[in-house]
């Protein structure tokens, strides 16, 4: 006769990451080869900018990753360590989506690598040219610009409902709720370090030309490859939608300009609702990302 038991019930291992409230999340989005070519709202110009945003995450959150990784040794604090794991977990799975991502809009005949690979080149260059406290500042800076935009999308349904894939759609809440996530790591661990005000402040000046070139050129090179680039009803259309006195980027501008603050911190920018009520919203029972999730015990 055999005795029946209770069957042993291992407790799911936690990542540091998970443990911080910030969860590397393993995604593998599969976008179709027959995706819409005009995702957004549409429009040739206003799709062709996204791709170009999408081709700087491969390289640029490497980029952030490492000039984190640099200053790892020097944190003692249990919490900050647990959150810097979660943000390089996350920050190497934006990466990756995105390469696929960007692997699509080459299929549509835009150079998306070639993007990638430029960015990467002039990232390289800053990894040997600029001081490793310089190169985190560089990513506090970044990182303000990501969490700005990522927060505008979750709050705006109609910025959500312009993408008009639903594969495009996962990936860019996806994104847009981690960036929120995270948007406190880089910005403690340069506090941790010593990081000052003012050289915060002036290299979000810096970064913030080279952010607008790198775009700007990426745009046009889009644009030529697409044979858009002289569509003018069209170009000009789009920059109105994005850079007129009532347009997405305006709207930006208070939360932009809070980073030049002396006391400024990026929780001042509450998102603490916003992210429960999409975390619900994306991997609740029935969310969007619910059975896409591959480590879902971690999300």
């Amino acid at each position: 006769m055999t005795q029946a038991t209770t069957a042993d019930v291992s407790p799911v291992r936690q990542t540091a990451g998970a443990k911080a409230n910030i969860p590397p999340r393993r995604m593998d989005f599969e976008f179709a080869e027959d995706t819409k070519r005009y995702w957004y709202r549409d429009s040739p110009f206003l799709t062709t900018f996204w791709t170009t945003l999408s081709t700087l995450f491969p390289e640029g959150e490497t980029f952030f990753v490492d000039s984190v990784r640099n200053y790892r040794g020097d944190i003692t604090d249990p919490l900050l360590k647990a959150q810097v794991s979660g943000f390089i977990g996350q920050e190497a799975m934006h990466s990756k989506e995105h390469k696929a991502f960007n692997d699509l809009a080459e299929k549509h005949g835009f150079p998306a690598n070639n993007l990638d690979r430029d960015l990467g080149y002039l990232l390289r260059f800053a990894r040997k040219a600029l001081p490793k406290k310089l190169q985190l500042a560089v990513t506090v800076a970044l990182e303000h610009y990501t969490a700005i935009l990522a927060e505008q999308l979750l709050r705006d349904p109609s910025h959500q409902s312009n993408i008009q894939d639903p594969e495009a759609l996962k990936l860019w809440m996806w994104h847009a709720l981690e960036e929120n996530e995270h948007k406190i790591v880089a910005y403690d661990v340069y506090n941790l370090v010593g990081g000052g005000y003012f050289t915060r402040v002036f290299t979000m000046l810096i970064v913030t030309l080279f952010f607008f070139a790198v775009v700007g050129i990426g745009h046009v090179r889009m644009l030529w490859a697409d044979r858009k680039l002289f569509d003018v009803w069209g170009n000009l259309k789009g920059f109105w939608y994005l850079w007129s006195p009532k347009g997405l980027f305006p709207k930006l501008l208070p939360q932009y300009l809070d980073f030049f603050r002396p006391g400024f911190h990026p929780n001042d920018h509450d998102t603490v609702q916003l992210l429960d009520d999409w975390r619900e919203k994306l991997l609740g029972k029935g969310g969007m990302l619910a059975d896409q999730i591959k480590n879902p015990q971690r999300a």
